[in-house]
């Protein structure tokens, strides 16, 4: 099962960075970024993670939180974030769960080697739960600008 446009997202539970749980149903009332990125601490997803970091207070105008999520343990995600200054939450999710949820797992290659990675992707929920957009297959340069500007329409009731 993965989610559709328009249609309300499945709860899930999962470790967050502060050894804290992060469950959809609790933000509640709140719009919700999930990006999805391969590899804590690689370059793009460096830039990336940055690029949502520098833009977080716009997106808390626009009442919107903001969750990394890649199969890093949670000791990878607590370096990741405490290395580069993240002022969000990042979820481990070394069982997939949440990965599949959103069928971000993709056959991908590297060297000629085919292997299951994260395709780069984000989702913006709205403030009801329901999948209000989904980027797949991102490209890391404007990216977290064009999300927030969705998120901003979204709250602005657009």
């Amino acid at each position: 099962m993965s989610v559709s446009l328009g249609e309300p997202v499945p709860d899930f539970n999962a470790t967050a960075t502060g050894d804290t749980p992060a469950t959809l149903s609790d933000l509640r009332g709140r719009q919700v970024v999930i990006y999805f990125y391969p590899k804590a601490s690689t370059p793009g997803c460096t830039t990336e993670g940055g690029d949502f970091r520098d833009r977080k207070a716009a997106f808390e105008a626009a009442n919107t939180v903001i969750l990394g999520v890649s199969r890093d343990g949670i000791r990878a995600q607590e370096n990741f974030k405490a290395k580069q200054g993240f002022n969000f939450a990042l979820i481990s999710d070394k069982d997939e769960a949440v990965c599949r949820l959103f069928d971000v797992i993709k056959l991908k290659k590297l060297y000629g080697k085919e292997h299951l990675g994260i395709e780069r992707s984000t989702f913006l929920i709205d403030a009801d739960g329901r999948l209000a957009r989904e980027w797949r297959g991102v490209k890391v340069k404007g990216h977290a600008q064009e999300v927030l500007e969705a998120a901003q329409a979204l709250h602005a009731g657009q």
